[in-house]
């Protein structure tokens, strides 16, 4: 908004100015005034956001303190964080997203106007889909469901694992000439990196190479990578399997 603002003090001092002398009478010299006046921006106190409340009401999106408190409660179950693992291979299973659940259409009056949220993560020990329902108002986990076979979208510690990945395998040599070549440096980290990408489908490829054909059972993700402040380096070809720990390149 200050970009177009600027822009419209600017021009409003330009057509003031390049009218020619004499022929602007004092109607029109009044009306540039105020123009001018009009286009710079009172000045004004500038008032700090209110502060969050730490619970929503209705359909208001989830509040920080109520994320926290949902994933809190989502793997307060001992077993789960023994057994299951993230993407590194660390206790606990990998978080992928909480998002307000959607209204049950079973529930009815107070039932129906408490709020839940949907805490998704990925389980690499088993690989599979967990998805706990917590509900906020009583602190209790509702439904606990396993999915496999399902891909959600990846969270930006899969994607930097699968970065490092890739970095370290000989498929990821292009990778780090590219790099060398746009910025004249040696790639050590991902955080020369800025970093995106989805999860690898079968389906959109014809053919499928022999070390990639776990993927859908297995977690699998083509990374997009971007040198900070710098051009994009083409990985599409590249899939890799986080599951299994390796890299597989498409035809």
């Amino acid at each position: 908004m200050a970009t177009v603002a600027l822009a419209v003090t600017g021009a409003a001092v330009v057509v003031g100015a390049s009218l020619p002398d004499g022929a602007e009478g004092a109607g029109d010299a009044a009306r540039a005034g105020a123009a001018q006046q009009d286009a710079v921006a009172p000045e004004g106190k500038v008032e700090a956001a209110p502060a969050e409340r730490a619970e929503g009401v209705g359909r208001d999106p989830l509040t920080e303190a109520e994320t926290e408190r949902a994933e809190s409660l989502a793997i307060s179950n001992g077993s789960l964080r023994r057994e299951a693992r993230d993407v590194a291979g660390d206790r606990g299973p990998q978080h992928l997203s909480t998002n307000l659940t959607e209204i049950d259409p079973r529930l009815t009056g107070a039932a129906a106007a408490q709020r839940r949220a949907d805490v998704v993560s990925y389980d690499y020990k088993s690989d599979s889909v967990l998805t706990k329902t917590v509900n906020l108002d009583t602190g209790k986990v509702e439904e606990t469901r396993t999915d496999h076979g399902v891909q959600p979208p990846p969270s930006q510690d899969e994607l930097a694992e699968a970065a490092r990945l890739l970095m370290a395998d000989r498929l990821g040599a292009g990778l780090r000439e590219d790099y060398r070549d746009a910025t004249g440096k040696k790639l050590t980290s991902m955080g020369q990196l800025q970093l995106s990408g989805m999860v690898f489908r079968k389906a959109t490829v014809e053919k499928v190479p022999a070390g990639l054909t776990a993927c859908g059972e297995h977690r699998c993700l083509r990374v997009i990578a971007k040198v900070r402040s710098g051009p994009w380096i083409d990985t599409r070809a590249l899939v890799i399997d986080l599951s299994g720990r390796t890299v597989g390149r498409l035809a």
